[in-house]
């Protein structure tokens, strides 16, 4: 396989990691609760980072500060109400209707009318994930608290790209964690469930920290030195269906068949509008 070849197993790598560590923090709200796995995760997370990348705070400037608030604010919002969100709804549900929010970013940035089709799309996917009809009703605040998520992971892109124009990445990234994690901690703290936490607890919050942030931040990286943005958007599109399987496998989260057809709009609207969407200085 040639460098784009590989640079596409990375990014679908770095996909089924960070489902996979979503799965392992859900796990661990029997334990530190929803707030206390995100604490766990950020903190540990921005740890890391900063160990493996050396970064020097005093060279960042106060425009870059400014930023970095606001991209530290989207980290610790996106990551704390998720996992408020899906202690509520299943996995895959939460990370289909969290999706929406970098889809809507995506149609937002284009104005071709065959967008109208997407949005339809990702409308109609939305009425099904509730399984409109069915025995089941989706959580609605869960539901809610992910929607919040999406919007949050749609500033994270925004902010993100300002800061590649200004700083280097790994700096960028380094710092928005430990914002982020400082951000959190009350939230985690003030819940009382890291008051006593066990070994277990921590390797498992280590396991999350590593899969859902570290490592595959560190592949995405590595593969878009390669691969054109437009690829690894349509790749991200795919991840709801693993999320959906990574709870499926590891939670024991059944779907039912409209809940499976609803992902498969959100990311057929995905995959559509990152397509028909123009390219950067077009």
């Amino acid at each position: 396989m040639n460098g784009k070849h590989w640079s596409v197993v990375l990014v679908l790598i770095s996909i089924i990691s960070v489902q996979g560590g979503a799965s392992i923090a859900k796990a661990l709200f029997g334990e530190v609760g929803p707030a206390g796995a995100a604490t766990l995760r950020i903190g540990l997370a921005g740890l890391i980072l900063w160990m493996f990348n050396q970064t020097n705070l005093l060279a960042v400037s106060k425009k870059q500060w400014l930023e970095l608030l606001v991209y530290g604010f989207s980290i610790g919002a996106m990551n704390l109400s998720f996992y408020c969100g899906i202690n509520r709804v299943p996995l895959g549900v939460g990370v289909t209707i969290e999706f929406v929010g970098p889809l809507g970013l995506a149609m937002a940035m284009s104005r071709k009318p065959l967008d109208f089709l997407w949005a339809i799309l990702a409308g109609l996917g939305i009425l099904l994930i509730f399984d409109l009809g069915g025995v089941k009703q989706v959580d609605v605040i869960g539901a809610g608290l992910v929607a919040f998520a999406g919007l949050m992971w749609a500033l994270y892109i925004v902010m993100i790209d300002r800061l590649s124009r200004t700083m280097k990445s790994a700096d960028s990234v380094t710092i928005g964690m430990l914002i982020a994690a400082v951000l959190v901690a009350p939230f985690g703290v003030g819940s009382g469930n890291l008051n006593t936490v066990s070994a277990n607890a921590l390797w498992m919050g280590l396991g999350v920290a590593v899969f859902s942030s570290a490592l595959p931040f560190t592949l995405d990286m590595i593969a878009l030195k390669k691969l054109p943005a437009k690829t690894y958007s349509i790749l991200e599109s795919l991840s709801p269906a693993f999320a959906a399987l990574s709870g499926l496998i590891f939670l024991g989260e059944a779907l039912s068949a409209i809940q499976w057809l609803a992902i498969t709009f959100i990311i057929v609207a995905s995959i559509g509008s990152t397509v028909c969407a123009p390219e950067k200085g077009a």
